[in-house]
């Protein structure tokens, strides 16, 4: 918590030396720790899956730390930020356990305790926040019974979790998408003028989330594990929740939304006997790849151009 000793003035040269520091703090501790990782096991049921099986799995838990590491120390913080902190914390670790487990955890395991960590954001959202939801794009705000709202916020946070970790299969796919995607919230906090207590932690994320993508672009030489995409689920929500206008969660991060969130539809309603989407293999990614012949690399630059052009669409609707 360097902003207690340091003068306004120089708040600006700290915030500049922490992003430089995580870069080269998450650089030098993967490229120092990723020995220590467990081994991937390579998945027979995704497109490409074998592939990855050999290499250190699990490296969420290095951006992870660095990450909330550098927050204590050159982001002004409150009891709020430090109980988000500490659940994402409590994320990574369940997510580095199962991917450091030889027999892979249950869903029901797995999704039990996001729905614990889900209800857990929305207790401290609510102690700190209004129970308020505003329409940005119509400038709209609604008040929400609290317990109806806790209910939203649980499905929310349950939601991005899930997404974020199916959608993470290609090499650079997930943490490219969830840069984007936090990016146009750190834009939005700035179009709307809240959650700015957030909004540098945003940037510290994406940088860190950035020095891991050094080793993960293709062919890539680690993977993130459950122990990265929970954890970056996870901060998506809190930060739309922060941004006051938690609905725009659906333009921002769009492609996680379809990519990972097709897959728990189909899922969902063929345990209801309902088949759906019979000639579309979930995760899309897997899809794209298999069905339509798109390379690893394509996948990624065309679902990250078509989540640029929603986020810039979504800011400058904002704008006008």
């Amino acid at each position: 918590m360097l902003h207690d000793w340091i003068s306004t003035e120089y708040e600006s040269l700290l915030a500049l030396a922490g992003i430089l520091l995580v870069f080269g703090s998450t650089l030098l501790a993967t490229a120092k720790l990723q020995g220590y990782l467990p081994k991937d096991l390579g998945r027979e049921y995704a497109h490409d899956g074998k592939l990855s099986a050999g290499k250190p799995r699990g490296a969420g838990i290095i951006f992870v730390l660095v990450f909330v590491v550098a927050a204590f120390f050159f982001a002004k913080m409150k009891a709020e930020l430090i109980i988000y902190l500490t659940l994402m914390v409590l994320c990574m670790i369940t997510g580095f356990l199962d991917d450091a487990s030889g027999t892979p955890w249950g869903r029901w395991k797995k999704g039990f305790l996001d729905l614990c960590v889900s209800a857990l954001v929305a207790m401290t959202y609510l102690k700190y926040n209004p129970n308020v939801v505003e329409l940005a794009l119509f400038q709209v705000q609604i008040e929400i019974p609290k317990l109806l709202f806790a209910a939203l916020i649980v499905a929310l946070v349950w939601l991005s979790i899930n997404v974020t970790n199916c959608s993470d299969g290609v090499d650079g796919l997930s943490g490219t998408l969830t840069i984007i995607t936090i990016v146009t919230i750190y834009a939005l906090t700035r179009v709307l003028g809240r959650g700015e207590d957030f909004s540098y932690l945003i940037l510290l994320f994406a940088i860190c989330i950035l020095g891991y993508l050094w080793y993960n672009a293709t062919p890539s030489r680690l993977l993130m594990g459950d122990a990265g995409s929970q954890a970056m689920g996870l901060f998506i929500s809190i930060a739309i929740l922060k941004t006051g206008s938690p609905l725009l969660y659906i333009p921002v991060a769009f492609v996680l939304l379809m990519d990972g969130g097709l897959g728990l539809v189909k899922v969902s309603l063929l345990k209801l006997g309902i088949r759906v989407l019979k000639n579309t293999r979930t995760p899309l990614h897997d899809h794209v790849r298999k069905n339509w012949g798109w390379s690893n690399t394509q996948t990624v630059f065309r679902f990250a151009i078509v989540q640029i052009v929603l986020g810039v669409a979504v800011i400058y609707a904002l704008v006008l």
